[in-house]
This record gives structure tokens, C-alpha cells and sequence, in this order.
């Protein structure tokens, strides 16, 4: 008897122990987490966990990173509206933290969390931040919720920023002493809006590719998808893109400043190309359809020009018009018109004056980050690198140079802007990275950085900022297959409005190459009506 009653108290004893035991750990998590929601309002932390074991497994993808460097994650939902639902991540490194935050951006409508960017980021040494922008699970699915377009637009960013700092100061008991923000596509719209809503959030910051014009970006693909959807024969083939792409760059290469031997373009406002060209294998009907397309979008009652259009040589390109005409392209480039005219949007009916003036008066002051006036970034010390590809048909360089030209005038001349804005056109690139030309100058911050200082865009980018040197040029690179070891290409790019130009001797060497001014703006300019 005397047995059973001492091990029931036994039972009971250690039950008790690790009742307690329990409750002083969830008790220690939860203090945890209420002292960090605590540092900033509308935020609720889902989840906060040190990871030291080198792996971590992505939610929702189930992909498996590896070779982490211990960090603490914090995972939280900002919520500035009712409406809202910003999703947040702020990785900081448990040890050999470099002092720096880097915030960074996402593409397309958002909805997600940039993991790719997260690690490298954190790899590099960086206390870095990533928002799904407020538009989860998909861009296109948000048209009944505008504050989330707000938080798409700028809100989401800036939360983002203002968050992850408290928690560094929290977490390391001192402020990064420095902030930098890399993005491109989407990512470069996050960039321009904070340059110009927020100047104090950043002291450098990589705006590559920058979607800023947003709803007149958007306008460009309703425009080409549109064009080519009146009738199915009206669509291109990828054989016939290929080949308008093949006798465009026959037509025009080695006389912009690259080489003879070249697949890409390096400066394409100086080709030109007679469509009559293409009769051989377009329809007459396909023939006047591109010519339109390639005018970009105009407004049929006044004739005012809406934007540009993509630039000679990218007609081919995986993210060209070959995707603006498919039918992923309504929910994936077209949500801007889902958000203003609702779920039952049909492109087919869209009037690109008065319907376009719609879409501005509710979307483009949120959307949109065409402010050329960087005066108080400059005032506050700020750098800023912008980059885009001479292939890229999605976010066109012409767009890019049209906003940098005015954010010259605003300065007062290119001297004085180059001080905290420069700009460089890389020959060949496609979206963000890739394509046919030189595609790699570190934009993608591999691990350990290029010990090359002019490979590495990120590092100028540092320089620049701490150190106080302007980048003269960047050396970019074209690896074989992609794989970051064979190099096939490489070529000197200058800060716009300065191009590489060929001298002779092998085209893949960058000495062969010497700087050169190219004509100042000479691109389509929209009217002032789009630039807001």
C-alpha cells in the first residue's frame, strides 16, 4: 500500500515539475514575443524562433535552404488599416552581424515572401527584411480591399523599414549604422517610392529595373495583349518573334557601341527598322498590329502617347510580347484594371482614354512613384544606383531614362545629380538578370561578394555611401550556362549617358572597350498627364 501511495506521489511530484517546466517556457516565448510586439503598433508576431542549425525550410514551397549562418526569425503580420494584411519577415544574424540593415523587394503583384532575397541577404552578413506587400495570396484577388493597394503602392515598404529597425535596436541594442534597400522590377518600384515618400528610410539604395510608372507600365501590356487578341491569327508565333528579333539586331549591331559579333544591342534608341521588312513571314494585319506595339500606347482620341514601348532586340524575350498575349497575362500584368473596375474587368472593352483616366484618379497617386524631386534624399545623404537591360521588355529602359532625365531637371543638371544618382543601362541584359548580352554584376549578391569591387553592385553601392566614392563604372559579366564559373563575356558599363563602345581586339574582353557619351533622352516622351 505504502509502495503505491509513494509512487503516485512521485507521479504526481514530477508531473507537477514538468507542468511548471512547460509553463515557464511557453510563459519565457510568449514574453518574448509580447516584448517585440510592443516596439510598434497594428503588428501581430506569429512567429519568433532562433535558427542555428544551418537549414531552413521555406513555408508554403517546402524548399530547403542550406548553409545558413545562425539568425533569429521573426515572422509578423502588420495591420496600419483594418483592411490590411502585410506579411513581414526580419532575419537577424545571432553572430558576425556586419551592422547593416538591408531591406529588400519582391516582383509582380507580390503576395509572397521573398525568401531568396532573405538569404542572401543574411549570408552577406546583412540584419535583412522582406514584406509580401499586403496583396497575399495574389494581386489579382485583393480588388475588393484598396487600403491593400495602398500597402502594394508604398505603406507596405515603409512598415517593413520602421519595423525591422526596431527590432535590430532590440535585438543588438543599437541602431544599424548604416540602411540600404536592393530591389528590382517590383522591388525597384519599392525603391523609387521610398526615395521619394521616405528619403530618411535609406542611405543607399539599388532601384533595378523600377516599375514606378506603374499604371502606365500596365497600360503597355493591355495595349499589346489587346492588340493581339481581336483575332487569334493576329498573334505572334515564337518563330516569327525570333525572327523580328534576328533581323533587328542583323540590321543595327555594331553601330550603337557594341560589337559586330554581338546578339543584343547595346544602346537600342539608335536602331531603327522598317517593318515592310517582315512581309516575307508576318500577315499585313500582324505587320500594322506591330507597328502599333512598337509605337507603344497612345490615347485614340487626343493622340497624347500613354508610354513607351519595349525596345528594339527583346521582341523574343521570354518576358516579351510572346507572354503579354497569353491568357496568364489578364491575372498576372492586367490586376491594376481588376482592382479599379472589379473581378468582371474585360480588356476587350477598355477605352485607353476615358477608362485609362478612371484607373489614374483612383490608382496612380498610390501606385505610381514618378516624382523626379529627390531633393531631400539628397539633403539627407542619400545614394541611389538605378539599373536596367537593353533587352528587357517588361520594365523598357526608355521609361527609366525619361524618369531620370526629369529627375535632372528637378536637380538642376546631370553634374549635380550624379553626386546621389547614377544610372547604368546594362547592353544585352534581360528582366532583372539573364538575356543575351552581359547579365551578372553582382545584382544578385553571391556569397562571398566578387572580390572585384567593379563586379559587385552592392559593394559600390556601400562605398559610395560609407566611403563617399562614386562609382565610375561596373564591370558586368556573361557566365556560361549561367553557372557563375566559366566566364564567356565581359564588358566595362558606364553611368548613363555614357555607353561602352568597341575599339577592336577580342569583343569578350572589357579592355577592348572605351567610354562614350550617347545622345541625352531620345525617347518617347509621354504626355505630362502620365507622368503622374
Amino acid at each position: 500500500m505504502f509502495r503505491n501511495l509513494h509512487s503516485i506521489f512521485l507521479f504526481l511530484l514530477f508531473s507537477l515539475i514538468g507542468y511548471n517546466i512547460s509553463v515557464s517556457a511557453q510563459t519565457a516565448s510568449e514574453r518574448i514575443k509580447q516584448s517585440y510586439t510592443t516596439l510598434h503598433p497594428h503588428i501581430i508576431i506569429n512567429n519568433i524562433e532562433d535558427i542555428t542549425g544551418g537549414n531552413f525550410i521555406e513555408p508554403y514551397s517546402q524548399k530547403i535552404m542550406t548553409g545558413l549562418p545562425p539568425f533569429r526569425r521573426i515572422s509578423l503580420i502588420s495591420r496600419p488599416t483594418s483592411e490590411s494584411n502585410i506579411g513581414i519577415e526580419v532575419w537577424m544574424p545571432i553572430e558576425n552581424w556586419n551592422g547593416r540593415f538591408l531591406g529588400t523587394g519582391t516582383g509582380g503583384g507580390a503576395g509572397y515572401i521573398n525568401f531568396w532575397a532573405l538569404e542572401i541577404g543574411l549570408k552577406r552578413g546583412f540584419a535583412v527584411a522582406n514584406t509580401d506587400m499586403g496583396t497575399s495570396p495574389a494581386a489579382h484577388e485583393v480588388y475588393e480591399y484598396p487600403e491593400r493597394w495602398k500597402d502594394f503602392g508604398y505603406r507596405a515598404t515603409h512598415e517593413m523599414t520602421v519595423v525591422a529597425k526596431k527590432f535590430i535596436k532590440k535585438y543588438y541594442g543599437k541602431e544599424p549604422l548604416y540602411s540600404y534597400f536592393q530591389g528590382c522590377s517590383t522591388g525597384g518600384q519599392q525603391a523609387l517610392s521610398e526615395a521619394q515618400r521616405y528619403p530618411e528610410d535609406y542611405n543607399g539604395i539599388l532601384a533595378g529595373a523600377p516599375a514606378n510608372n506603374r499604371t502606365h507600365l500596365h497600360t503597355m501590356f493591355l495595349w499589346c495583349h489587346a492588340l493581339c487578341n481581336e483575332n487569334p491569327e493576329l498573334m505572334f508565333s515564337k518563330k516569327q518573334l525570333q525572327k523580328i528579333t534576328e533581323i533587328v539586331i542583323q540590321k543595327n549591331v555594331g553601330k550603337d557601341g557594341g560589337a559586330p559579333t554581338d546578339h543584343f544591342l547595346t544602346d537600342p534608341r539608335i536602331a531603327t527598322i522598317d517593318t515592310e521588312i517582315f512581309k516575307s513571314f508576318l500577315s499585313e494585319k500582324q505587320i500594322n498590329i506591330l507597328k502599333k506595339i512598337l509605337n507603344g500606347p497612345v490615347n485614340p482620341n487626343t493622340g497624347e502617347r500613354i508610354y513607351c514601348s519595349f525596345p528594339l532586340n527583346s521582341e523574343d524575350k521570354p518576358s516579351g510580347q510572346e507572354y503579354f498575349q497569353g491568357k496568364s497575362a489578364v491575372n498576372e500584368l492586367l490586376y491594376p484594371f481588376i482592382w479599379a473596375f472589379g473581378k468582371d474587368f474585360d480588356y476587350r472593352k477598355f477605352d485607353f482614354d476615358k477608362d485609362l483616366e478612371k484607373v489614374d484618379s483612383i490608382l496612380a497617386p498610390i501606385l505610381n512613384a514618378n516624382n523626379p524631386d529627390l531633393r531631400p534624399l539628397k539633403k539627407n545623404n542619400g545614394k541611389i544606383i538605378m539599373y536596367t537591360g537593353t533587352c528587357d521588355p517588361i520594365v523598357p529602359f526608355p521609361d527609366a531614362i525619361n524618369y531620370y532625365e526629369r529627375v535632372i531637371e528637378q536637380t538642376g543638371s546631370l553634374e549635380e545629380t550624379q553626386t546621389f544618382f547614377r544610372y547604368f543601362i546594362i547592353p544585352g541584359m534581360n528582366h532583372c538578370a539573364n538575356g543575351p548580352g552581359v547579365n551578372d554584376f553582382g545584382q544578385g549578391f553571391p556569397t562571398p561578394p566578387n572580390p572585384d569591387k567593379e563586379q559587385d553592385i552592392l559593394t559600390l553601392l556601400m562605398d559610395w555611401v560609407e566611403k563617399g566614392k562614386a562609382p565610375e563604372r561596373i564591370i558586368a559579366t556573361r557566365y556560361k550556362d549561367n553557372s557563375r564559373k566559366e566566364i564567356e563575356m565581359q564588358r566595362p558599363v558606364y553611368p548613363y549617358p555614357d555607353f561602352p563602345h568597341y575599339i577592336g581586339g577580342d569583343p569578350t574582353l572589357p579592355q577592348n572597350y572605351k567610354r562614350k557619351t550617347h545622345l541625352r533622352n531620345n525617347v518617347p516622351i509621354p504626355a505630362k498627364k502620365y507622368l503622374k
